[in-house]
């Protein structure tokens, strides 16, 4: 057995004791697949990360950034109390509409909803709302724009919010800090942004499994 395969073996034999699936994130992952979405969703131990982040937090408020098909999005709203919000920034309509049709499935349509245009013109109408803080920010949308995206989960969250922000070790490619590649960029300034924010304190983690190598930071926002 290779070591990708006993990767995915063990990220197996977690899901399967630890975060079980669903027919409602099997169709999900089902219509993604169907519609030629691209295999980048978060896996089942991620995504119950998410859901148990968000659990602990005590969320009330989410907001996605990067939405895809939704199953991230199931994870996350399952978490949040009946009266709970979650909003979803999704970039390309067709990813929207699927993720629409997977919440609605399940039952979120009510709790979730998914915006659909350029998230970087989305925040700014969102923030125009005036809506309450958000409790949890997951980031997972284009690399390139992840400081900015950072920088808007702030304007939009208070003391206390949490802000996941995934995919950041890039195959080891994030030690490049000659990289000409956008999203290696985008990455390592997001990082270096949550690394000397005086209103951020967070982490970075390495992880494998399904996913290949990668991870994801974690920051806390502070008064």
């Amino acid at each position: 057995m290779s070591q990708s395969e006993q990767w995915e073996a063990v990220d197996a034999y977690f899901a399967a004791q630890l975060a079980p699936d669903d027919e409602g994130l099997r169709a999900a992952l089902r219509d993604s697949e169907a519609a030629g979405l691209p295999e980048i969703a978060v896996s089942a131990p991620q995504g119950k990360l998410l859901h148990l982040l968000a659990r602990i937090q005590g969320a009330r408020t989410v907001l996605e950034i990067g939405t895809l098909g939704g199953y991230s999005t199931i994870w996350l709203a399952r978490a949040l109390p009946e009266d709970g919000r979650l909003v979803s920034l999704e970039y390309d309509p067709q990813r929207a509409e699927v993720a629409t049709r997977n919440l609605a499935r399940v039952g979120l349509d009510k709790v979730a909803e998914v915006r659909v245009g350029p998230a970087l013109e989305s925040l700014p109408r969102l923030a125009d709302e005036n809506p309450p803080p958000f409790d949890l920010v997951f980031i997972d949308a284009d690399k390139a724009n992840n400081p900015h995206y950072v920088e808007w989960a702030l304007k939009l969250t208070r003391a206390g919010s949490v802000i996941v922000l995934d995919n950041v070790v890039r195959g080891g490619r994030v030690l490049d800090a000659d990289s000409g590649a956008p999203d290696v960029q985008g990455t390592r300034a997001a990082l270096d942004l949550i690394a000397s924010h005086p209103r951020l304190d967070g982490t970075a983690i390495q992880t494998v499994g399904t996913k290949g190598w990668d991870g994801f930071a974690l920051a806390r926002v502070l008064a």
